[in-house]
């Protein structure tokens, strides 16, 4: 037999979509923060040359590098040097790094598992000052290449510097905010709908190069078509793969209340093969970003001999080549496990398992169903790891063999992806509250209408 659930999501149609006001509600606080998130990609930062920065990306023989994947999340903002430029890039470097000492620095470890509510609270205050001083560090360094470049800067000198990081440093703890807002009065996560809303505006530019390619001559229809299937076949297999769960058995055991015998009932413990998400491609992304970015602007200057080595190892660290796709997928293996072992453990499982009377058959209560869980887990986040680097590496290969010049790779695909997917479940959990909201709302009304008529037909005696 059906679940209630099951019975009220095989219930739903556009009818109880359009009674949901609040689900309305939601939905267009998050279109319009990202409307205004698109607005703001195109404001560009004062003093800059825009056209200047403009025909640096549009020429096919710069040396853009990591700048295009950096483009590719920001929605087109790096090639207009919009305000929106550094996008949440900082903040998700400063996420990284607070996860990182929460689970090495003993102080923040114990605010993590002992402080709850009030400790998280604790930890985000910490990210978003950490995301401050790496927006600052990484807008000055901007700011002081550019004002060294020429061409692109209208007016040169110590004010432009001091706008150019006062506009970059605002515009990424804007968003920072906005994504907040997002995540507690909209639908989805605000942070990751801001990623993807830029990726998803600038995949129309991107397809459109990649048939332009082809009709210059510059990409067989051959490599065009193999494209365009296994960008198909990726997405279908991304699906697949995010839906995929091991379901752990859970027995809870009959006992005594009253006269009556309670218990003996089964549920299931789902663990997803991909538990971390698409937290690993994109911290690993940012983390390739940084040393890369600074390496190819200090690359372009003049070198002194002792650094001679320093143009071989930032041309080494561009999409496509060797060295760049064994350090992606090495980050994206280390990323996978470490996110699953902050987000899940084990231990924990095991003890609000045996606190409640449940158990896994065959397995003793406590330690043992501990270690059990760990074995799954980490067999699971071998299988895991192992697709996400293939997704995200198999548009690298292609890169590098093809030479199709195009930053749109396996990660843009995984988050466009994992956050559809996410944001419609989301919207689904809202429908289903609303219609079980619904249906107690008309049963107290049914309930009060019995009542009542069975006070007006009762019989008067004499």
């Amino acid at each position: 037999m059906a679940s209630a659930a099951e019975q009220l999501a095989a219930n739903m149609n556009m009818g109880s979509f359009a009674k949901a006001t609040e689900l309305h509600k939601r939905l267009l606080f998050t279109l319009l923060a990202l409307l205004i998130y698109r607005i703001g990609t195109y404001v560009p930062v004062p003093g800059i040359n825009s056209e200047a920065f403009l025909a640096f990306f549009q020429n096919p023989d710069s040396q853009r590098g990591i700048l295009d994947m950096v483009n590719m999340f920001s929605g087109g903002a790096v090639e207009r040097f919009a305000v929106f430029a550094l996008n949440v890039m900082p903040y998700i470097s400063a996420s990284i790094i607070v996860q990182l000492m929460g689970a090495v620095y003993p102080p923040w470890e114990k605010l993590k598992k002992e402080g709850g509510e009030s400790g998280r609270k604790q930890l985000n205050q910490y990210t978003r000052y950490l995301t401050v001083v790496l927006a600052l560090a990484q807008s000055f360094g901007i700011a002081v290449n550019l004002n060294g470049s020429a061409g692109f800067v209208d007016q040169p000198g110590i004010f432009f510097i001091i706008s150019t990081v006062t506009v970059l440093t605002g515009g990424t703890m804007f968003l920072m905010w906005l994504g907040e807002q997002v995540t507690a009065r909209g639908v989805g996560n605000g942070i990751s709908l801001i990623i993807f809303a830029g990726i998803v505006a600038v995949l129309p530019g991107t397809v459109a190069r990649m048939f332009g390619l082809a009709q210059q001559g510059q990409m067989s229809p051959f490599t065009l078509l193999f494209i365009v299937v296994m960008m198909i076949a990726v997405v279908v297999f991304i699906v697949f793969m995010e839906r995929a769960q091991r379901r752990l058995l859970i027995q809870y055991p009959k006992r005594q209340e009253g006269n009556r015998m309670a218990g003996g009932e089964r549920s299931f413990l789902p663990l997803k093969v991909n538990t971390a998400g698409v937290i690993p491609p994109i911290f690993a992304s940012s983390l390739l970003m940084l040393p890369t970015t600074v390496a190819q602007f200090v690359a372009t200057a003049n070198l002194p001999p002792w650094m001679d080595w320093l143009p071989v190892v930032t041309a080494q660290m561009q999409h496509g080549q060797p060295v760049f796709m064994l350090l992606y997928g090495a980050l994206i293996i280390f990323f996978c496990f470490f996110y699953t072992s902050i987000t899940f453990n084990p231990e924990d499982t095991a003890e609000n398992l045996r606190k409640y009377g449940g158990f896994l058959p065959g397995i003793r209560p406590g330690k043992r169903t501990a270690e059990y869980l760990d074995y799954v887990l980490t067999r699971l986040t071998v299988i895991g790891a192992a697709y996400i680097t293939a997704v995200c590496l198999l548009p690298e290969f292609v890169i590098a063999n093809f030479g199709s010049g195009l930053a749109f790779g396996g990660t843009s695909i995984l988050i466009v992806v994992s956050v559809t997917m996410d944001t419609v479940a989301q919207i689904q959990s809202q429908l289903l509250a609303h219609q079980y909201e619904g249906l107690i709302k008309k049963a107290k009304l049914r309930g009060r209408g019995q009542a009542r008529g069975k006070g007006a037909a009762a019989p008067v005696r004499r």
